[in-house]
């Protein structure tokens, strides 16, 4: 008797292959069988009619906090995710000593916007080198599977303290402490290692991430400790204006010298909306080259979500809300609701230049709406809107997130929507050198839920995009499951056949939405974080034991630590 035989499902396996009609077995963990089954299972799944994918990876998440004091990746884990990397974009909490703990959450406050309370009541602290925190993560139970990078901030003022925090240039010795302790790391476990050099990764009283403009030498010494070790990735998150074309060789350089693969964060800006396919060409050329190089890419829009109950909106700075901001929710909403406050607040500005362009831009606002849509046609923007009904873009907006009890939602795209759809989108995803990532899970959590990004692979690009070609389903499922496994160096997953692990997903997909997010009071001090559910899941099943059952826990536990790659 198997443990559990999922029957009759339409397996999109995660190869890119067509779909097929199979059973899938599984026995200790692993599938040992697709196809007809004739053995029973202690459970049994009938899937007639159903998907049966694999488990998604998640290559860009920030749960390095939410790992310490909570099992539950969400939304991660409720979006079908059966795999998460932590420790993106340079920041996480070791190695640290005591004195540097401080400066270790005003950087993760400020970069990935948890609140500084949150993280010092969360945070237990039970470590101080890389190696004891992957311990204390070994010792906990999840309902996802987590891997874990080792990050570049960390290890700067650990190593420079105050100097780090400086910018100041490491010495021949600390660069070689660095990379000893990186390579500590990775014997530890980590799957490779991040580090940022953007401009608006900084604390909140402005103080930029030590690494930005951590010199090529610096970048070489933690790119040789992955090149001993022998497996791993860099990754990396960059603005590309050194200028780009110097940052890019640089970045190349150090790839070559790890001899490992470097993902980048790649995304269709604005201000500069294509230069996407300048950084893809490089990539290419560097691929060529035999310097393998990835875009990280997401398939929806990244940007704001804004409402009165967010930590974002139009009309944030404005003095007469800013009167009522500290005000419970209830309290606030009723004051936001008098006229003579709505007509004091919509008469004020905006004052600064940089915000003005980023909350007030009404041509690109646009309602989210339940179920969510990520790819609104222009004439459904707050300008269009509010232009048909003949009233101010300003008031309409106000009056917008008034609804839904002072909890409607409104999306700002800022990053590849710099065309008013998707396009670029699809072709980024579509390229042979990038990976589908970015969805930032555990960071960002009072106006961003992009942990959803999974679901939403599989709802507008497979099923339900009119606004421009779609994706087959098989491989839109390849995408998000067997090329980021294969990618982080996890061979064991991200593929139904037989041997691999038993990390599936039952999907209804006529039935798979995502719902619109909503705010939950669960972090630790009563911290506030977005969470966005799917409905359509009708099963996730982790090393071999269903997790989630149409959304909901049941109560198992099996996600460990993956220590290295498999």
């Amino acid at each position: 008797m198997h443990d559990l035989v999922i029957r009759g499902g339409t397996v999109v396996d995660g190869t890119g292959a067509a779909p097929f009609e199979a059973d899938v077995a599984v026995q200790a963990g692993r599938i040992v069988e697709v196809g007809r089954v004739a053995g029973r299972g202690a459970e049994e799944i009938d899937a007639k009619g159903l998907l049966v994918t694999p488990g998604f990876v998640d290559i860009h998440t920030h749960y390095d906090a939410q790992a310490s004091w909570s099992e539950r990746l969400i939304s991660s884990s409720i979006n079908g995710v059966t795999t998460a990397l932590i420790g993106n974009c340079g920041v996480g909490f070791a190695p640290c000593r005591p004195e540097r703990r401080e400066m270790l959450v005003k950087l993760m406050e400020g970069v990935e916007d948890l609140p500084e309370v949150v993280l010092t009541e969360g945070l237990p602290w039970s470590w101080e080198s890389f190696p004891d925190y992957m311990d204390f993560l070994a010792g906990r139970r999840y309902d996802t599977d987590i891997a874990a990078m080792v990050t570049h901030a960390p290890l700067r003022v650990h190593v420079m303290g105050e100097r780090a925090e400086a910018h100041a240039e490491a010495t021949p010795a600390e660069c070689a402490e660095m990379a000893r302790l990186a390579a500590e790391g990775l014997a530890a476990g980590a799957v490779g290692i991040s580090t940022s050099r953007a401009l608006a990764h900084r604390t909140l009283d402005g103080r930029h991430i030590p690494t930005l403009g951590a010199p090529e030498a610096e970048l070489e010494a933690l790119a040789g400790a992955l090149r001993a070790h022998g497996s791993g990735w860099l990754q990396v998150i960059s603005d590309f204006d050194d200028p780009a074309e110097e940052e890019f060789a640089r970045l190349r350089r150090v790839a070559a010298v790890a001899g490992r693969p470097l993902t980048f964060s790649l995304l269709q800006r604005e201000s500069k909306p294509g230069f996407w396919r300048w950084l893809l060409e490089r990539t290419t050329e560097a691929n060529e080259a035999g310097v393998p190089m990835f875009g990280q890419v997401m398939g929806r829009p990244v940007g704001l979500m804004f409402g009165f109950e967010l930590s974002q909106h139009p009309f944030l700075t404005r003095p007469s809300y800013v009167e009522v901001a500290g005000l419970t929710f209830a309290d606030r909403i009723a004051a936001l609701r008098d006229p003579a406050r709505r007509a004091r607040i919509l008469s004020e500005q905006t004052d600064d230049a940089a915000l003005k362009v980023r909350l007030n831009n009404w041509d690109k606002i646009f309602p989210l709406g339940d179920p969510p849509e990520y790819e609104p046609p222009p004439e459904r923007s707050v300008a269009a809107m509010a232009a048909a009904r003949g009233m101010t873009a300003e008031a309409l907006c106000y009056d917008l997130m008034l609804e839904r009890d002072g909890r409607a939602i409104l999306n700002r795209p800022l990053l590849n929507y710099a065309d008013g759809d998707l396009a670029a989108i699809r072709e980024m995803m579509t390229h042979p050198h990038t990976l589908m990532g970015l969805g930032d899970g555990g960071a960002h959590v009072g106006y961003i839920c992009d942990a959803s990004c999974m679901t939403h692979m599989l709802v507008h690009w497979a099923r339900d995009r009119v606004r421009g070609p779609k994706l087959p389903v098989e491989q839109a499922v390849k995408r998000i499951s067997r090329d980021n496994a294969a990618a982080m160096g996890l061979a064991d997953r991200g593929v139904v056949a037989a041997g691999r692990k038993a990390d599936l997903n039952v999907i209804d997909f006529a039935r798979l939405q995502m719902r619109a997010p909503e705010m939950h009071y669960d972090l630790p001090a009563g911290g506030k974080r977005l969470v966005q559910r799917a409905e359509g899941y009708v099963a996730t099943v982790l090393s071999g034991v269903v997790t989630y059952r149409e959304g909901e826990a049941t109560g198992a536990l099996p996600g460990r630590l993956v220590r290295g790659a498999r």
